[in-house]
Parts: structure tokens; C-alpha cells; sequence
């Protein structure tokens, strides 16, 4: 299992986003394909936005990269409807 961080921050420039952790966590779930091997994550919410965590079955860190921008692609839309913006961190 591999680690891949991403942060989110509010789309108004607000210091975080509105979007409640729990929130992210369903929506990202909601998104998630089997092919994105995601087993587990977490979210906190920090002083600049949402600290996210996914935790991805892949074989390398290129694979778990490739995956979880993958997921956060195909979850940008609801997330921007909840004020969230943002990415991988790297």
C-alpha cells in the first residue's frame, strides 16, 4: 500500500474550504473506481485546507500518482460544488 497526499483549499480563497472532512471523505469514495485501488483515507482539516491522505494499492509510486489524479479528476466537479479546489501534493 502506498501513500499519496493531495490538499484541497476553498475555491472563494477562503483559509479553508467550507466542505466538511466527512463531506470529502464520502465524495471521494463516491468517485472511486476499483481500478483506483484506494483502500483507505484520511482527511483533516489544517490551517491552508483539507489534508487528504489516500492510502492505494499500486505497484509503484508512479501507479499510486497515476490513480489517485485519476480520482481526484473524476471527483472535481462535486468537490468544486462544495467550494473545494486543488490537487496533488508534491
Amino acid at each position: 500500500m502506498l501513500m499519496v497526499r493531495a490538499l484541497l483549499t476553498d475555491i472563494a480563497g477562503a483559509d479553508t474550504p467550507t466542505a466538511s472532512p466527512a463531506l470529502v471523505h464520502d465524495l471521494l469514495w463516491a468517485h472511486a473506481a476499483p481500478a483506483d485501488g484506494l483502500e483507505h483515507l484520511r482527511i483533516r482539516r489544517l490551517a491552508h485546507g483539507l489534508d487528504v491522505v489516500l492510502f492505494l494499492a499500486a505497484r509503484t509510486d508512479e501507479a499510486a500518482l497515476r490513480s489517485a489524479g485519476a480520482l481526484l479528476d473524476r471527483a472535481r466537479i462535486p468537490l468544486s460544488r462544495h467550494g473545494c479546489a486543488g490537487g496533488l501534493a508534491r
